[in-house]
């Protein structure tokens, strides 16, 4: 009996275009699913500093005509919109600015490695032009 030299290179050809067809579909839904988190985190990040930027400090703004922040209500309306959204995250208040950091772990299902942990940072201001 004569061995065909071709024999078994089908093979691995297949497990080679196999592995590449999972590769590509591993980036294309993980990463799918990397860009949806980015999206969320970015759009509990903007409610929760706008939740925030209403809290103004009705005592200042009439005394000195000044708006800011009242901090301790600025950060607990933004800290309970992100709880209320179900992300994590902190509020820092300075002024009349409130930033908003939302981190998110985002599991890669498919492509080997460690999960993707995302950090989003959105700034509302509570006065953006000038005063009626």
């Amino acid at each position: 009996m004569t061995r065909d030299p071709e024999q078994g290179s089908v093979t691995a050809f297949v497990t080679v275009v196999a592995v590449a067809l999972v590769l590509v579909a591993g980036m294309a839904y993980d990463g799918g699913e990397i860009i949806a988190a980015q999206a969320q985190a970015r759009g509990a990040a903007n409610g929760a500093a706008r939740a925030g930027a209403q809290e103004i400090d009705i005592t200042h703004l009439r005394s000195t005509g000044e708006a800011v922040l009242d901090p301790a209500a600025a950060a607990a309306s933004a800290e309970d919109y992100l709880d209320r959204s179900g992300v994590a995250g902190e509020a820092v208040v300075v002024g009349a600015d409130i930033t908003v950091t939302v981190t998110l772990r985002q599991p890669l299902r498919i492509l080997p490695g460690p999960d993707r942990v995302l950090t989003v940072t959105e700034t509302a201001t509570a006065v953006t032009g000038p005063a009626p």
